[in-house]
């Protein structure tokens, strides 16, 4: 069986491919990357096809139009499950999240079903980040907590590691959000499923080139979709309330630890 495959989505990385690349397979061995280039206009997939040329370890997906976040980890979900892969990496390509911190990630994986770093447990931190998108990235955690009554203290991050039994539980032939809402969106499937889920800190640090990918519809989207999961969360239990089943509050007891 293969071991990990890390899923990097690119849209206009053409600084960013190859720097992030080497860090990846110098740091983590047994793992391979596949880049998922969403037609960037800027050469991406071609720098990322010559990688592939010189090293065995790297793949590349073309996908013909500019698709989101959401798509293209799905795509490059589907291909690495196809290929036999036994953990997926969730990472972005523009150097904000070390690829150091992953064999720490993957090791945790053994007792985990789904890994997540995290910049709001002890430990975790941001570099180079100003302070609106701290407020935006801590306000979303604490919304997304509140509506779904869960204790993950970083539930829009993008660097996590799934096992591949995980993803085969989750419905992803159900996802269609993007961006922040994308993140929330699976690891709240996981958590429905009872799945074991961990958090671990990490550094994250702003890019140095190219322009975030973060939008205003990005944030609506999660807002309304957050917000309508929770009240069907809040349904659900009302109706087991009625029917002689647990409360509300109980929902929390099944789902997270967190490690310091």
């Amino acid at each position: 069986m293969l071991e990990t495959l890390v899923v990097l989505p690119t849209y206009n990385e053409c600084e960013n491919i190859t720097p992030i690349i080497r860090r990846i397979l110098a740091s983590s061995p047994h793992t391979d990357v596949l880049v998922v280039d969403d037609n960037s206009p800027d050469g991406t997939g071609r720098i990322a096809d010559d990688l592939a040329a010189r090293h065995p370890e790297v793949h590349v997906l073309h996908r013909t139009e500019k698709n989101g976040l959401g798509g293209a980890y799905l795509a490059g979900f589907a291909w690495g499950l196809e290929a036999g892969y036994w953990a997926l990496v969730e990472m972005d390509a523009d150097g904000s999240h070390h690829p150091e911190d992953l064999p720490r990630m993957i090791e945790l994986l053994a007792d985990h079903d789904l890994v997540l770093g995290s910049r709001w447990v002890p430990g975790g931190r941001t570099e180079n980040w100003p302070l609106s998108r701290q407020l935006l990235s801590r306000g979303g955690s604490m919304y997304t907590r509140a509506a779904l009554g869960i204790d993950v203290r970083d539930a829009t991050g993008g660097f996590r590691v799934f096992s591949a039994r995980a993803l085969r539980e989750i419905d992803l032939g159900g996802v269609a959000s993007q961006g922040y809402c994308f993140q929330v969106d699976l690891l709240w499937r996981a958590l429905e499923h009872g799945l074991r889920v961990v958090e671990t800190p990490i550094t994250f640090t702003e890019r140095v080139f190219g322009e975030s990918k973060m939008s205003g519809d990005i944030v609506r989207e999660s807002l309304l979709r957050v917000t309508a999961w929770g009240l069907r969360r809040r349904a659900r239990a009302v109706r087991r309330a009625l029917t002689g089943g647990s409360r509300l509050t109980s929902v929390r007891a099944q789902y997270h630890r967190v490690l310091p």
